[in-house]
């Protein structure tokens, strides 16, 4: 299989420009218009005063118009493995329903990395909590690494059973080269690296890289939004940044939000279910993606690929890979835009039988599955495809929330009644984006009857 470009690339960074020194006065100002200054640093997600202009690199980025970059990044973003990323696309087959997603994995780390440091700049104005910079730039550099072990085309091969982008990147995180980068910026546990990006530590910070609140979903959800040009990704970002806290819970500290800001963490609930409904869900992207899953299966199947060199390759160069080996016409049928239509899509209330847990996760049995359906329907093998996708705690919340007559309560998925009700309609607005689909390359009559015998097989 082809291997990533090892080359190191221009990272498209350019200096800040100069800035005039600021004339001298003999009157100080006051606290708090320090305290303003620093406000808008955080605004316009300007450098903080331990690092100046001249030490970093400034990235223009659609979404987030500056992103700067610490010398420690600028290393990080230096390296191959994480170039890679920039030939991996976010939304990974999205692109042949809604043109503008070629967006790639490169620039939403980036822009994670910089809400990150946005956060963190907003939790030291508030100054309730000290967090020392050794601290700050594991969760900076959590963020900016966290999709570094991503698959190409999304998650559409963890959907098969693969093992997880995070257990991949903790591999990349223990890698001479990327290791090493990491020890000259006084990080020399990995383990501790990944565990924040795996949502496994401790850490009183690592909620801002993975959990209910984590700016990964805030960037994602923006950007894909901006990139599709839909208008379901709206978030109150300033709000619910602005609202951040660290408080302590069940013995220990913890990200957690204000009271105040539980309408912005809505606004980015709801905007998750949109998407997911509209686009991540969209009945001609899921075609596309269950075609290019089958397709990886086959491929793997038959030895033409190998699942430890799919993890290190871009999207163009496992497609090639696919073409050149394909037995099943469909890497030709994706390149071509041949997308499979569908020939059934049900509500999961609209099936007489309840769906097992291995529809959802693929595999073997389920190809078993669909070959047996196509069959009755005089199809040919891979003609068939049964695509229902689903999401772990797609709306699930646990959160910390530090309630205004000062005491801390968790918020789940039960909510608080008369408060903030979503919560109890969580599983019903996942059901209601969820569909049970059967794709077919040519036309066919399938009924629910059908699907229900053949998946009880």
């Amino acid at each position: 299989m082809r291997r990533p470009h090892g080359a190191r690339l221009d990272t498209s960074v350019t200096a800040p420009e100069e800035v005039a020194p600021a004339t001298n006065t003999s009157v100080a100002p006051p606290a708090w218009a320090s305290a303003s200054r620093r406000r808008n640093r955080f605004r316009e997600g300007r450098p903080t005063p331990e690092l100046s202009e001249a030490q970093q690199k400034v990235v223009r980025d659609l979404l987030w118009q500056n992103i700067r970059l610490e010398p420690a990044a600028v290393r990080v973003v230096d390296t191959a493995a994480f170039q890679r990323l920039r030939y991996v696309r976010q939304l990974g087959h999205a692109f042949l329903v809604y043109p503008g997603a070629t967006h790639s994995r490169f620039e939403h780390a980036l822009g994670a990395y910089h809400l990150t440091r946005r956060a963190l700049e907003a939790l030291r104005v508030q100054g309730a909590f000290a967090i020392g910079e050794a601290d700050a730039l594991l969760i900076r550099l959590a963020a900016l690494l966290h999709d570094i072990g991503h698959y190409p085309f999304s998650h559409a091969l963890e959907e098969s059973g693969f093992l997880s982008h995070e257990a991949l990147g903790e591999r990349y995180l223990a890698r001479a080269d990327v290791a090493g980068l990491l020890a000259e910026s006084g990080i020399t546990d990995s383990a501790a690296l990944g565990a924040v990006i795996r949502g496994t530590s401790a850490h009183p910070l690592a909620g801002l890289v993975s959990g209910s609140i984590d700016l990964d979903k805030i960037d994602y959800l923006k950007r894909d939004a901006l990139m599709c040009g839909v208008p379901y990704g709206e978030i109150d970002v300033e709000r619910l940044l602005a609202c951040l806290v660290v408080v302590e819970l069940d013995g220990r500290r913890t990200l957690g939000v204000m009271e105040k800001g539980l309408s912005a963490l809505e606004s980015l609930l709801f905007a998750k279910y949109q998407m997911y409904r509209n686009v991540y869900w969209h009945h001609a992207v899921r075609s596309a993606t269950a075609m290019f899953k089958r397709l990886v299966r086959d491929a793997v199947a038959h030895g033409t690929v190998e699942p430890a060199t799919i993890a290190e390759a871009t999207d163009d160069a496992l497609m090639h890979d696919l073409a050149a080996h394909d037995r099943t016409g469909l890497a030709a049928a994706l390149r071509e835009r041949r997308l499979y239509k569908r020939a059934l899509e049900l509500l999961p209330g609209e099936l007489d039988a309840e769906v097992s847990a291995w529809v959802w996760q693929g595999g073997e049995r389920l190809e078993a599955a669909e070959d047996a359906l196509a069959k009755r329907a005089g199809l040919s093998r891979a003609e068939l495809l049964i695509d229902f996708p689903y999401k772990t705690a797609m709306l699930g919340l646990d959160v910390a929330v530090a309630r205004r007559d000062g005491t801390v309560a968790r918020l789940t998925e039960r909510g608080w009644p008369g408060q903030m009700d979503l919560p109890k309609t969580a599983e019903d607005l996942v059901e209601s984006a969820r569909r049970l689909r059967v794709f077919v390359s040519r036309p066919a009559t399938i009924t629910a009857a059908d699907v229900v015998a053949a998946l009880g097989a």
